[in-house]
């Protein structure tokens, strides 16, 4: 991913680029931005389940990565930390949101998120997008720890082990989370989408 300063190893920054990460060059933050910030801001929406705040969420995320970079183990996965910032500063703003006791969802458009190929017909493109909506309201009624195992295994393709750590719990619990999250998913989609 961010160029030539990623290992062989994806997501692994070279000790390079972490430097120039840890002085703050611009054209290493843009790339690294430039890098991840699709993969967070998809975790982020299925997450919170709003385009909006989604986007808030990615931006808040890479400037306290930006402020936090130095405390990157070299060697580690960046995308697995990255998750970790993003998963506390959502946590952060949910409780913000809570002790100002109001809410701007009403006021929100909600945006699908969906990438469309030329190939499809909009028939095609308008049955999944209809899908795709009846997905993301079906996460989004998933008690939130087991909404953000399901994305973090499926979506994004963590390991258990990695997906426990973000969380804080064990990996035997990750795994459960996982497991309860997809039976919770194919009862509430019953046949819209293969959650196996």
């Amino acid at each position: 991913m961010v160029g030539s300063d990623v290992n062989a190893e994806p997501d692994v920054l070279t000790p390079e680029l972490l430097a120039r990460l840890g002085r703050g060059e611009e054209e290493a933050w843009y790339s690294f931005v430039s890098a991840y910030e699709g993969r967070l801001y998809g975790y982020l929406y299925r997450l919170e389940g709003n385009s909006e705040d989604a986007l808030d969420l990615t931006q808040e995320v890479f400037y306290r990565a930006w402020r936090s970079i130095g405390t990157f183990r070299p060697g580690e996965r960046v995308l697995p930390w990255l998750y970790q910032v993003a998963r506390n500063t959502q946590i952060e703003s949910h409780r913000r949101k809570q002790l100002q006791r109001f809410s701007l969802e009403e006021a929100r458009e909600e945006v699908g998120f969906e990438v469309t190929s030329g190939a499809r017909s909009p028939v095609q493109n308008a049955e999944s997008a209809d899908a795709q909506d009846r997905v993301q309201r079906a996460l989004m009624q998933l008690p939130e720890e087991y909404r953000e195992a399901v994305v973090l295994r499926f979506v994004e393709d963590l390991a258990y082990d990695e997906i426990a750590r973000i969380q804080g719990v064990a990996v035997g619990t990750a795994k459960s989370r996982v497991f309860r999250a997809k039976e919770q998913l194919a009862e509430l989609l019953s046949g819209v989408a293969d959650v196996n």
